[in-house]
């Protein structure tokens, strides 16, 4: 798929119902039906609820995407899905949907790694970023430093040992009264709060591996909520989101920089939906500033699950003819 070619792409794979059409590096358009209200009451995200929203909103959202980028299912040269990691029942709506739409018209079937997907948002317009690079992907189910040497494919350097940096603070916005989705509900209460006013643990940052843990910083957190009570943890909970998420950003910015020392790099991506956090970006762009690197910074629309990070990864990830992909499985 290397080139210019109009891919309609589908990305299910947790909360968010996802079309796009790019063309080579262009984003022709990309349609975003968020299902965080129907989760917030929640705490977090239902993969049956999800599911059943992706079938409800699946067939609008493409529509949608082919009207705004001016083009009929027609005109498209290949269909490219998500077809993992992510929920399982999420999963299966986009894959199922992708099949059809590509049976219809006898059209070559491209899955696509999630992750990838991430790594090649970096791909797209404006200022596409070439390889090699570092690319850090944090979001609510994934967090991972990968190198990038090729736009087809990324080595896994080190990741999450447990929870993913999103999902500790989807967790901790839940236990602090903040709402879902978490990142966003921390990071403005953050603002109003001290980041020094209590010690949460900066976990593995004395490890020789690149790999990330946020258990323990989950687990300090409730520990601490529990010493404070119900009362003072509330009249406190801006204190204690500053100080959570600056042990969080400090955590994935201890470990990119001694990833950036294992070898050459003239540049660092990052992407996943905690990419979009504001102090998280302020002390990559200094780190990298420092050290004389270029920091690529995708649009926040790009950093969280959507599908013209899947159109853009299906350029470097090899077809499925018809009829073959109809034996096609999601991975959860």
């Amino acid at each position: 798929m290397r080139g210019t070619a109009l891919i309609l792409a589908l990305e299910t794979s947790c909360d968010d119902t996802c079309a796009a059409v790019t063309d080579g590096a262009r984003v022709l358009s990309n349609v975003i039906s968020s299902q965080a209200a129907a989760h917030e009451r929640y705490g977090g995200v239902v993969p049956e609820v999800a599911s059943r929203h992706h079938l409800e909103l699946i067939g609008p959202v493409v529509d949608a995407a082919l009207a705004e980028a001016g083009a009929q299912l027609g005109d498209a040269d290949a269909i490219a899905v998500t077809a993992g990691p992510g929920l399982i029942g999420a999963l299966l709506v986009g894959v199922s949907s992708a099949k059809a739409l590509a049976a219809a018209r006898r059209l070559p079937l491209v899955p696509v790694d999630h992750l990838h997907g991430h790594v090649a948002a970096n791909f797209l317009e404006p200022e596409p970023l070439e390889p090699p690079f570092l690319c850090l992907v944090a979001s609510g189910g994934h967090t991972l430093l990968a190198a990038v040497r090729e736009p087809s494919s990324y080595e896994v350097l080190g990741q999450t040992l447990d929870d993913a940096a999103g999902e500790a603070l989807d967790k901790a916005a839940r236990l602090l009264g903040l709402g879902f989705p978490g990142g966003p509900a921390i990071e403005r209460m953050a603002r109003q709060g001290d980041p020094e006013a209590f010690d949460f643990p900066v976990a593995m940052t004395r490890e020789p591996s690149l790999d990330f843990s946020f258990s323990g910083l989950k687990t300090a957190l409730v520990y601490r909520s529990r010493e404070l009570g119900d009362a003072e943890t509330q009249r406190r909970r801006a204190d204690l989101a500053a100080g959570f998420q600056a042990a969080v950003v400090g955590q994935l910015v201890a470990k990119l920089e001694r990833a950036l020392r294992s070898g050459e790099w003239q540049a660092v991506a990052l992407g996943g939906g905690v990419a979009a956090n504001g102090p998280l970006r302020a002390r990559v762009s200094a780190l990298c500033q420092d050290r004389g690197l270029r920091m690529k910074l995708v649009h926040p629309e790009l950093c969280t699950d959507n599908a013209a990070m899947i159109g853009s990864a299906a350029r470097f990830t090899e077809p499925m003819p018809y009829p073959q992909y109809l034996a096609l499985d999601a991975r959860a």
